[in-house]
């Protein structure tokens, strides 16, 4: 579906008729969305023999859909976050000079998605720092999963990547000509002595040294695979924890085209077109920079982090019926093995512990209870969302102006990333980013990197209370104006508040203190 499309509203004439037909016109595709539903984004062979997905909160649908927002309200969601008392760290003191002679070269190897990938890049700084060692450009394993085969060039800015952080560690981009026979392959084939694959989880500092220190000192080189949370977050130098931020927040941009298809994307959602202005299925305008303009639009960035992997992990009940469950049951057994603890637990079990991912629904009956009106501009920042537009069909109508990459992009603009999820997820990254909210649907690497880095920056998140929603959606007796008082009361002081890292959590989710200063 192409931009304008999501944009063109008719209006009917007055009267009891008319509005009981409007609402009829928006309750049909809720309650029969298969016979609405477009299916590009799910396979044939997913929803064929399925029951049509049916809303699982009517009654507080019938509500939401009727709901009314107050200016106070609207000003309160919209505010940005007032100044807490903490800003970034930036060293202002004097560059160290590195020293002369580097110990040797590293390499790692990082799996995942792009997310995760981040995480492994900025750790492997901090062991190149620890080692006193060069840096090879981090090399990204194939996705096994969207067989992505991107590298790291193909995604980040390479040459900002090493300018930001050439005070601090020695980065090349390849290794030189006497290490060529270092490939992922050569790993593959036999047990290599300058292999390293015995780094714990969340090894320490100290265990670098005494374990990769030496292999350095032996052959020049050392590889490290596997590589993903092989360093900890407690008990380390705080420079080193300082240099983890840097990479993360200053030295990891994207390459120049995904900047600049994303600055495209946010003054489209920011200053979207007349109906006078609406050319075609797929209109494309050149724009300009309108962040400074008075009355600039705004528009919530949603992650429904709602696909297959998702739903077949928690062992919850989505509404899909017999073959759907049924469906999830195999695809548990081909990936897991069957081995999930959730799988002993009832869904009524499961989601009064608030153990079951929001379903796009959910979500949407959340943000209208938070305030957010029709007229709220969503960007839906997912790869895919389980079960297609059948799945989407009730948060659309509660927030008809909802876009994703292709409303907003022509084809012509996506060609340079089609098929390539890292690249995808980049975008949805820059764009939640560029966001004035972002809300994610259930936690996750994009909900925890993203959380991090809007922390960082001071940006307002909306942080979905799973314990709180589990037990009132479950609750079919409740109230609109019940719920709405309870999904407000729940939901303050998760809108962005800095919350300080404790125990063994992520740097990368918690920057304060470690990376942040009290004003």
């Amino acid at each position: 579906m192409g931009y304008s499309n999501f944009h063109r509203h008719s209006h009917g004439g007055g009267g009891g008729g008319g509005a009981m037909a409007g609402l009829l016109v928006l309750l049909l595709p809720i309650f029969f969305p298969i016979l609405f539903a477009t299916f590009s984004h799910a396979s044939p062979s997913m929803l064929s023999g399925w029951n049509p997905i049916k809303p699982r909160h009517s009654r507080l649908l019938k509500s939401a859909l009727q709901r009314e927002t107050s200016l106070e309200q609207k000003s309160e969601l919209w505010n940005p976050l007032a100044n807490q008392g903490w800003k970034p760290f930036i060293d202002i003191g004097s560059a160290q000079n590195l020293p002369e002679k580097s110990e040797g070269y590293i390499q790692v190897f990082l799996d995942g998605g792009l997310n995760q990938q981040r995480m492994g890049v900025c750790d492997a700084v901090a062991v190149a720092k620890i080692l006193n060692a060069t840096l090879v450009i981090p090399y990204l394993e194939l996705n096994p999963v969207w067989q992505d085969s991107s590298s790291f060039m193909d995604i980040f800015d390479v040459d900002h990547f090493i300018n930001v952080l050439k005070d601090d560690v020695r980065i090349v981009k390849e290794l030189p000509d006497e290490f060529a026979w270092s490939t992922r392959e050569f790993y593959a084939t036999a047990i290599r002595p300058n292999r390293v694959k015995t780094a714990p989880v969340h090894a320490s500092a100290n265990w670098y040294l005494e374990n990769v220190l030496p292999v350095l000192q032996s052959y020049g080189l050392a590889a490290i695979s596997p590589f993903s949370h092989r360093l900890a977050f407690n008990n380390m130098p705080m420079e080193i924890q300082r240099l983890r931020c840097k990479v993360n927040f200053q030295a990891l941009v994207f390459v120049p085209h995904i900047r600049s298809l994303g600055d495209a994307l946010v003054n489209r959602l920011r200053n979207p077109p007349s109906t006078s202005e609406e050319v075609g299925g797929n209109y494309i305008r050149q724009v300009t920079d309108a962040r400074n303009k008075p009355g600039a639009g705004k528009f919530v960035a949603l992650h429904l982090r709602f696909d297959k992997d998702m739903a077949a992990h928690s062992a919850c009940d989505f509404g899909g019926g017999k073959a759907e469950k049924l469906a999830l049951a195999k695809y548990r057994q081909i990936i897991w093995g069957g081995r999930l603890v959730n799988s002993q637990f009832t869904d009524e079990e499961l989601r009064s512990q608030g153990r079951c991912p929001l379903t796009p629904e959910e979500i949407g009956l959340l943000l209208a209870a938070l305030g957010f009106d029709n007229s709220t501009r969503l960007y839906l920042a997912s790869h895919k969302v389980y079960g297609g537009e059948a799945r989407l069909a009730t948060l659309r109508n509660l927030f008809p102006l909802m876009e994703h990459k292709r409303s907003l992009a022509s084809s012509e603009e996506r060609a340079p990333i089609k098929g390539k999820a890292s690249l995808l997820a980049a975008l949805d990254y820059y764009v939640s980013m560029h966001s004035d909210i972002f809300v994610s649907a259930s936690p996750g690497n994009m909900h925890n990197a993203m959380v991090g880095h809007r922390t960082y920056n001071n940006m307002k998140i909306i942080r979905p209370n799973m314990q709180l929603l589990g037990p009132l959606f479950l609750n079919k007796n409740l109230s609109w104006s019940e719920f709405q008082e309870a999904v407000i009361e729940g939901h303050k002081g998760r809108k962005g508040q800095i919350r300080l890292r404790v125990g063994e959590k992520s740097i990368y989710t918690y920057p304060a203190p470690d990376c942040m200063c009290q004003a």
